[in-house]
């Protein structure tokens, strides 16, 4: 099990970049591939991005491709995830997933088993 805090969230303006951090603590940090999920309002979590747990691939959702980078720091037992040239429509509570695995397509939540508690990103017009 690892503890995953999310943080980086906020309001801001359509067009404007947001960097979201999610910090681990735990020991096996490394060892896993990580992910971002997102719940817009009234909808289901849906995913964002993942990376490998040596940041060899990427995976990201159509909705966010081009304007958007995970990356992670093991030695910070840190992921992030750069947000530009945001949307309304990227309103949403973001989470950070991790106890992943190696995958051959975009990750579903069933792939991960820890969670964070969200950040909630908000994009006015």
């Amino acid at each position: 099990q690892v503890q995953l805090v999310e943080s980086g969230g906020g309001l801001v303006q359509a067009g404007d970049s947001l960097r979201l951090s999610c910090t681990g603590s735990g020991r096996f940090f490394s060892a896993y591939g990580m992910g971002w999920f997102r719940r817009p309002p009234g909808k289901q979590r849906e995913f964002v991005a993942a990376i490998t747990r040596n940041s060899d691939t990427t995976y990201y959702a159509d909705s966010v491709k081009g304007r958007s980078l995970i990356s992670r720091d093991n030695a910070k037992n840190t992921l992030y995830l750069q947000l530009n040239s945001l949307k309304p429509e990227d309103t949403a509570v973001y989470y950070c997933a991790g106890g992943g695995g190696k995958w051959l397509r975009n990750p579903t939540t069933r792939d991960f088993n820890s969670w964070g508690q969200g950040t909630q990103v908000t994009v006015s017009s």
